[in-house]
């Protein structure tokens, strides 16, 4: 029988039935327990993740930092471990996180940076050269938690915390279709308007001539999507569009704050 880690792993998820046993079964023989909180799945991804192992918890979606912090706060364990239900720990580095734990050097740290890479729907594993961003996943919750931003899910280590980094990946499949693709960048571009609106930040109108062209060169040349070949084209291109969205739905809310002699008439004139 294999000895379970004192660390709970949870997982955020709504309507996941083809990929949350992916991520449940990458954790849930060394583990100590996995919780999913699922926000109203529609689908069997409830049933699922039971079948796989995890504990399941409902709480309605209150946007990605609360909803990861109410995770963290159904963990029995202070050492917790997220994924997202499109990750899956790989191999290596569930060898690295067991060695921590074995010789005592998980306390060289009270957070630990995962880098997260790219996998598509054509591939077991992430490429050399795939896109990743390090991010804290394991971590000690007394030294940090997840911020509240309805947007932003990331970490927030306390002042003093020590971070490092291990040299284990996580994959993520992120992209299941391109149909999924883009309706996902047009509801999270939603997200970040009510998020700008809420913190009272307006773009400038000159992104909506650089959003697009910047953020194709950054897809295409700085994250090596060229790499891909024609699938990395593809890819650029929704990049950008999805970057260029989100300036331009922050332009659309403001228009009617547009002071009323820039207005155009009922005949559409200025």
């Amino acid at each position: 029988m294999t000895t379970r880690l004192p660390l709970s792993a949870f997982i955020i998820a709504k309507d996941e039935e083809d990929r949350i046993s992916v991520a449940i079964a990458s954790v849930a023989d060394w583990v100590d327990e996995v919780i999913v909180i699922d926000s109203g799945s529609t689908d069997g991804t409830v049933e699922a993740a039971e079948a796989a192992g995890a504990r399941v918890v409902a709480n309605a979606w209150p946007g990605y930092g609360p909803q990861k912090r109410f995770g963290e706060d159904q963990c029995r364990h202070d050492w917790l471990l997220n994924l997202d239900a499109d990750e899956e720990v790989t191999p290596a580095l569930c060898t690295e996180i067991k060695a921590k734990f074995a010789d005592g050097s998980l306390m060289d740290a009270d957070g630990w940076r995962i880098m997260i890479r790219d996998v598509y729907a054509h591939e077991d594993m992430p490429a050399p050269w795939a896109y990743g961003y390090h991010q804290i996943r394991l971590y000690d919750r007394r030294k940090g938690r997840f911020s509240d931003s309805i947007v932003h899910d990331t970490v927030r280590p306390d002042p003093g915390a020590r971070i490092k980094s291990l040299a284990g990946t996580m994959a993520h499949r992120s992209i299941r279709s391109l149909d999924f693709q883009v309706t996902k960048y047009n509801r999270y571009s939603n997200m970040q308007v009510e998020d700008l609106t809420a913190r009272r930040r307006r773009l400038p109108r000159w992104r909506l001539l650089s959003e697009f062209p910047f953020g194709f060169f950054k897809a295409y040349v700085s994250r090596k999507y060229y790499r891909y070949g024609w699938w990395g084209w593809i890819l650029s291109i929704n990049y950008a569009h999805a970057r260029f969205l989100r300036v331009a739905k922050a332009y659309e809310a403001n228009l009617p704050n547009r002071p009323a002699h820039n207005r155009p008439d009922r005949h559409g004139n200025p």
